[in-house]
Formats: C-alpha cells, sequence, structure tokens
C-alpha cells in the first residue's frame, strides 16, 4: 500500500492537471483526483466524478478514500461574494469532513489567489496594498471567499492535527481545456481567430497593465511549491505567493504572443477595450477553423474565458508579487514568463485544440 496516498480535488482545472501530473514524475503516490467531469487521458490517476455542492452523494463516493495529502484546486463560481463564500466553504469542508474520522490527513493544500489581496470581483483592485504584495500583508476589510477557505483550512487543521499550506496564486498560465479562468487558451483561440479572419490582434487591458511591471503564475510552478510545502516541515501552515519570479511588460509579451501566431500586433490605442467585446460573436469562425483544420471538436465558449481576461488585463496599477518568503524557505523553482505562454501554444497545438 502506498504511503504517500493523493486526493487531487479539481484535477481537470488547470492547477488540478498540473498537480497531478508533478505527483506522477515523482513517483511513489497513488493519485486519486476528484471532479464533476471525468478526465482524459489520465490513467496515472484514479479518477471519481463528484459534485461537492451535493454533501451526501460526495461523502458516499469519498468513504473508501484515506488521503495522506489533500490538494485543494477547485472552486464555484456564485451569483455574489456572499454566495462564493458559502458555496466554496461548502465544498472544502465537504472533502474535510469526508476524512476526519479516519485520522488520514497528514497535510491539506489550499490554492487561492492574488484575489486576496485585489479583493472580489465585485469590488476587484480597490484599496490594495502596495506593491509588490506579501503575505504579511493585512487582509481587505470586504468578504473574500478566499479568506473564507483560508479559515476553513485553518480551523479543521487546529481541530484535527494535520498541517495546511495556502498558495495564492496570480493569473495562472498553462494547459487545461474547460477552465473558467484560462489565459492561454483565451488568447490563443483569438490569435487564431484573428489570424483567419484578419481581425487586428489588439491588447485588450488598460495602459497601465500594458506599460508597466506584471506577473504570472506558471501551473507547472504552481503544482511544484503545492507539493514542496506539503512535505517541506518549514512549509508547514504557512500561506504562500506563488508567482514565477520573473516580472513583464504586456507591451512587450503582446508582441510574443503575435510572433507565435504569425501576426502584427495592432497599434494599441491606450485606452482599455474589452477582449470579450472583441471576441463576442466569435464562435462561428472559430468552428470554421474547427472544422478547417480538424481539431478537437471544443466550442469556443468551452476554451476561452475573456471575462476573466479582461479582469487580468484591465487593472489600473502594476501587479506583482513578492516570493522572497517561500525562497527563504527552499523553494526555489523559477518559470520564465514567454516560455510559459508558448509551452502552452505548443502543447495546445500538439493535441489539436488550436490550429
Amino acid at each position: 500500500m502506498y504511503q504517500k496516498r493523493a486526493l487531487v480535488v479539481g484535477s481537470t482545472g488547470i492547477v488540478g492537471l498540473n498537480v497531478a501530473e508533478h505527483l506522477r514524475d515523482l513517483g511513489g503516490w497513488d493519485i486519486h483526483g476528484l471532479s464533476r467531469r471525468p478526465p482524459a487521458g489520465s490513467s496515472y490517476m484514479k479518477s471519481l466524478k463528484v459534485d461537492l455542492l451535493d454533501c451526501d452523494s460526495a461523502l458516499k463516493a469519498l468513504a473508501d478514500l484515506e488521503p495522506t495529502h489533500v490538494y485543494y484546486c477547485t472552486w464555484t463560481r456564485g451569483a455574489n461574494e456572499d454566495e462564493n463564500i458559502r458555496l466554496n466553504s461548502a465544498m472544502l469542508r465537504t472533502v474535510l469532513d469526508a476524512f476526519v474520522g479516519k485520522r488520514c490527513v497528514q497535510h491539506v493544500a489550499v490554492v487561492t489567489g492574488t484575489k486576496h489581496y485585489l479583493g472580489p470581483f465585485e469590488n476587484y483592485a480597490n484599496n490594495t496594498p502596495v506593491t509588490p504584495f506579501r503575505e504579511t500583508a493585512p487582509r481587505l476589510p470586504q468578504k473574500n471567499f478566499y479568506y473564507a477557505l483560508e479559515d476553513v483550512a485553518m480551523q479543521y487543521a487546529a481541530e484535527h492535527g494535520f498541517g495546511w499550506s495556502v498558495h495564492r496564486s496570480h493569473t495562472i498560465i498553462g494547459y487545461a481545456v474547460g477552465n473558467l479562468m484560462n489565459i492561454g487558451a483565451t488568447l490563443a483561440t483569438h490569435a487564431s481567430i484573428c489570424k483567419a479572419s484578419g481581425q487586428p490582434f489588439i491588447f485588450p487591458g488598460h495602459p497601465t497593465a500594458y506599460h508597466g511591471f506584471n506577473d504570472i503564475t506558471d501551473a507547472r510552478l504552481l503544482a511544484k511549491q503545492v507539493v514542496w510545502a506539503s512535505m517541506e516541515p518549514n512549509a508547514r501552515n504557512e500561506a504562500f505567493n506563488a508567482a514565477n519570479g520573473d516580472v513583464f511588460r504586456w507591451k512587450q509579451l503582446w508582441s510574443v504572443i503575435a510572433g507565435y501566431f504569425g501576426i502584427q500586433p495592432a497599434e494599441y490605442p491606450e485606452r482599455y477595450n474589452s477582449l470579450e467585446e472583441q471576441m463576442a460573436g466569435s464562435g462561428s469562425a472559430w468552428d470554421g477553423l474547427v472544422k478547417e483544420h480538424k481539431l478537437q471538436p471544443y466550442a469556443l465558449g468551452e476554451l476561452a474565458s475573456p471575462w476573466h481576461t479582461d479582469l487580468d488585463l484591465g487593472r489600473p496599477m502594476e501587479c506583482v508579487n513578492s516570493m522572497a518568503k517561500s525562497r527563504a524557505l527552499g523553494f526555489m523553482e523559477y518559470q520564465d514568463t514567454e516560455q510559459s505562454f508558448i509551452d502552452v501554444f505548443d502543447r495546445l497545438r500538439r493535441e489539436r485544440v488550436i490550429p
């Protein structure tokens, strides 16, 4: 029987999939994945189709598992932040309630994000801390479901004797299909449509985002940090920022992305313009590309999340995260951001998701 038994919650998502793949590559792990839809091509992982909002059926589905490590990499979106708090807290409690009586869990890792510092969707990027964001910054005086998830993890850990870690990622770049917040697939589909239609490839964000410093989080680096913290004694019961470790300007990166797809970046109009508006009505054009290039039959709405990319690129501020805390404890991973995008685009092409 494996001594290290992982339960990856959200195993088909952009974070959970990469956590599962990293555990596979490390070896020595018995890996179970939990998701609302079964993953494709993940034979290394025993998959469970579970809806955590159906508490009774979820507890029954998890009854035979005894994970030593729980990697919580999922969320659901409610109508407002009160609903986000209620729904997401309930989901995490359901997972933890399944195992507290067994006393098998040694560590619970919870992935949140930079909205810890920026605030929830409905009150976003107002009254934020000075950058670079540090883990010691006080919580904002407003509701935030990330705070609720932290509180649930800390409460259960204190009551039941396991360790916890929280991982505050920035915008995540990585391979996944059907993810609610996927900047890589969003920009790849948009660039592909622009190339085919002749639509100008215009940076859709705020001038500060275009000209200023930013950072981003490669899902592979995040996965490494999540697993590292679950095994490193000095990282027990700590919250960590998780970002690539470099900084970039979208002004430069936009040209790199355009070059990858063989198009010219359009002149930036020095004002915010919405990607969701630019991509409105592009579904039929995407369907045409799928047919022409014999791509996997995903609809545009399954790949692109322009509403979330608008949030990421529409910030009227520079947005960078300090990685000093985890580095001081020995996590020294680094990822070049330009290569992050190229790697995602390459994989999307290899798997016939984009032309």
